[in-house]
C-alpha cells in the first residue's frame, strides 16, 4: 500500500545513459518548476542534455527568473499577439530551429498545439500531465481526480499528438490520494513526482528512439 510519501513508477526509475547530449527546447507558461528540475538533473549529470532555449507565452512568468539563474536564453512568444494557433506555432518552430533544438519539452505549456508543431518535431515532443493517463485528460486534472473519489492518481510523461493528452505513455508515477487532500496538497505531492519523473522520461524516450525510431 502506498503511504503519503511513497510512489510507484513505471517503468522503474534507473540510470538511463545517453552517449550524446540531447538539445532541448523547453516550453512553459508559468512557474517553471519542471524546467528547473530538468536543469538540475543536467547539472547533476543524471540527464545528458542541454537546454538550448526556454519559450514562454505569459509576460511575467516565473520561469524567466529560473532560466536566468541557469543562464538559459528565454524567448517570449505571447499568444495574445498572434492571429491564430497556427501563426504562433509557426513562430515557435522558427525559434526552436534557430536554437538548434532536437527535442521539445512541454513543461507546463498551457496552450494547445497544432499539427504544424507536431509534424515539425515528429516523435520528439514530450508533455507532462498531472494524472495517470488515460484518466483525467485536459485541464483541472487534480480537481477531476478529487471529484471522482479515486484513491490513487499521479503524473504521466507522454508523446504529444493532436488529440489532447492522448499520445503514447513513456513513464508514469502513482501518488496516493489522502482522505483530507485538497487540490493544493495533492498537486504539491504530484509535483514532487513530476520533478523526479520528467528527466528520466526524457532520457528514456531518447533511448527508445535510438532503437525504435518510429516510436509514437
Amino acid at each position: 500500500m502506498l503511504d503519503a510519501s511513497s510512489c510507484l513508477v513505471s517503468p522503474a526509475l534507473e540510470s538511463i545513459a545517453l552517449d550524446t547530449p540531447l538539445k532541448l527546447g523547453v516550453m512553459a507558461s508559468g512557474s517553471g518548476s519542471n524546467f528547473e528540475a530538468i536543469a538540475q538533473a543536467i547539472a547533476d549529470r543524471s540527464l545528458n542534455a542541454q537546454v538550448q532555449v526556454v519559450i514562454y507565452n505569459n509576460p511575467g512568468a516565473q520561469v524567466v527568473a529560473r532560466a536566468d539563474r541557469w543562464q538559459v536564453p528565454t524567448v517570449l512568444l505571447n499568444h495574445r499577439e498572434f492571429p491564430s494557433r497556427e501563426a504562433l506555432d509557426t513562430t515557435i518552430i522558427k525559434t526552436l530551429r534557430q536554437y538548434d533544438v532536437e527535442w521539445v519539452i512541454m513543461a507546463g505549456w498551457m496552450r494547445l498545439v497544432t499539427p504544424l508543431l507536431i509534424d515539425a518535431f515528429p516523435n520528439r515532443i514530450l508533455n507532462i500531465h498531472p494524472s495517470l493517463l488515460p484518466s483525467f485528460k485536459g485541464v483541472h486534472a487534480v480537481e477531476q481526480a478529487l471529484a471522482a473519489g479515486v484513491k490513487i492518481t499521479g503524473c504521466t510523461v507522454h508523446y504529444v499528438v493532436p488529440e489532447v493528452d492522448s499520445g503514447s505513455i513513456i513513464m508514469q508515477a502513482a501518488v496516493p490520494v489522502l482522505p483530507d487532500d485538497t487540490t493544493d496538497t495533492l498537486q504539491a505531492r504530484i509535483q514532487v513526482q513530476e520533478h523526479r519523473l520528467f528527466p528520466q522520461a526524457i532520457a528514456l524516450a531518447a533511448r527508445q528512439q535510438l532503437t525504435l525510431p518510429n516510436k509514437q
